[in-house]
């Protein structure tokens, strides 16, 4: 470090470096982390409520199926499964590209750790929530959609936040399939400038900035849902 503030010259070039990679980082966060992050994110949370819905159904073949996909995407790293999906499948005749590649694996990821959460949170609504919806004819369905995903949403709101989070410091796993997202970008201008400790530094800075303001916005909501909770 003493050697860095000591050389004015590679001092300058730091900053330049800096200043000049800090533009295509974020247009690679734009572009590609963000987007990533919202689409898998979003077909996630679909698949995780129909994969909690198969787990408490009282058909069993259901319940069978969603036990094994939930058991195979956490029993294995998630850079295998993105690897099997990009680099695997080719072998089988079947090509995807790296960002629809990456969709798949991280939804598919995020379908079954969040649907251990949203399981959850239904299971903790009260019995008496299923009986009262019953007792005003509601059916099976309505109640579900009426009375008991309303409840277990705010339940379920922090783990879901904290799994959003997780998945976009997660996509930088993305680069290894050849998606041009923020980590990539920064790996690209290091191997030209062999500034590997500031780029990704600088990686890491936008990493955390995304990730504390998406904090500070969950933090907004679990108050808002609070409010309609009595004490």
């Amino acid at each position: 470090m003493n050697s860095i503030f000591s050389d004015p010259v590679r001092m300058e070039r730091l900053v330049d470096i800096a200043q000049s990679s800090f533009l295509p980082l974020i247009e690679a966060t734009i572009q590609f982390t963000l987007p990533l992050s919202i689409i898998s994110f979003i077909f996630g949370l679909v698949l995780a409520i129909l994969t909690a819905l198969a787990r408490i159904s009282t058909v069993k073949i259901f319940q069978i199926i969603a036990r094994v996909y939930v058991s195979i995407i956490r029993g294995t790293p998630l850079l295998v499964q993105l690897f099997i999906l990009f680099y695997g499948l080719p072998t089988l005749g079947i090509t995807i590209d790296p960002f629809p590649a990456a969709v798949i694996g991280f939804s598919l990821n995020v379908g079954a750790y969040a649907s251990e959460v949203i399981r959850a949170a239904i299971l903790s609504i009260p019995k008496g929530q299923w009986e009262a919806a019953d007792t005003i004819g509601m059916s099976y369905t309505q109640s579900l959609r009426r009375v008991i995903l309303p409840q277990a949403s705010r339940v379920s709101l922090p783990p879901l936040s904290n799994t959003f989070i997780s998945l976009i410091k997660d996509t930088s796993l993305a680069s290894l399939i050849l998606v041009t997202e923020m980590f990539r970008v920064a790996q690209q201008i290091a191997a030209t400038n062999y500034e590997f400790l500031l780029l990704y530094g600088q990686a890491a800075l936008l990493y955390w900035v995304i990730c504390f303001a998406l904090s500070l916005v969950q933090g907004r909501l679990e108050n808002r849902f609070d409010r309609y909770v009595s004490r």
